[in-house]
């Protein structure tokens, strides 16, 4: 487990940083720069998410589905928060500094609604915040487990798609590395994640 632990940390966190270290971006102040990685480090773990899926053979091969549960919840009750709070973190800053106010740079930000990017982010916001009370209400919602897995993959497919899309219009710490590496590991953990639902389409139960 330690093992596998290792490769996917030095995968979904150590490569992205890697990647941004090597961009040349606008030196910003310590904060600013610090939010922006911990929202690439979130975005990125998010799409790790897909690799934790049962298809991934490599990754489970020596590790209960118990403890991948597990971490899987750990992750998404982690950091689905901070991409929750992602459209705060960006107007945050604007305490400290002169100039506009937060609350007018965020009701700005939100309402531009000529920019495709904005409505993008926009849209995965509301996807996130489902996929979030789904997962926290998700005995109340009548659904069978089988269900519940469809209705959360799709969910999640969707929500890093339109993410995805979002942060290659508008992320302002992006570079090409960073940009391919993120295409990369999205495009491959869908299709892990459709492995599972379309040539395995026997869910197992779930563990307690």
């Amino acid at each position: 487990m330690k093992t596998q632990l290792i490769r996917y940390i030095l995968l979904f966190v150590g490569l992205p940083l890697l990647f941004w270290s090597l961009g040349d971006f606008h030196e910003d102040t310590v904060l600013k720069e610090s939010l922006s990685v911990l929202i690439i480090i979130s975005f990125s773990l998010m799409i790790g998410q897909f690799f934790l899926a049962r298809s991934n053979k490599v990754f489970l091969k020596e590790v209960k589905t118990t403890k991948v549960a597990k971490f899987h919840k750990i992750i998404g009750y982690v950091f689905v928060p901070i991409l929750v709070f992602h459209p705060f973190f960006i107007v945050f800053p604007r305490y400290f500094e002169a100039g506009i106010e937060p609350k007018e740079a965020f009701i700005t930000m939100i309402t531009t609604f000529n920019s495709i990017g904005v409505l993008l982010g926009i849209s995965a916001w509301i996807l996130i915040v489902i996929i979030g009370l789904t997962t926290l209400f998700r005995n109340r919602l009548g659904m069978n487990y089988r269900t519940w897995r469809v209705f959360h993959g799709i969910l999640s497919v969707m929500f890093i798609t339109v993410a995805n899309l979002h942060v290659l219009d508008l992320g302002s710490h992006l570079n090409t590395p960073l940009s391919l590496f993120i295409i990369a590991i999205t495009i491959a953990g869908i299709l892990l994640l459709l492995k599972v639902y379309i040539l395995k389409p026997k869910i197992a139960k779930p563990t307690k």
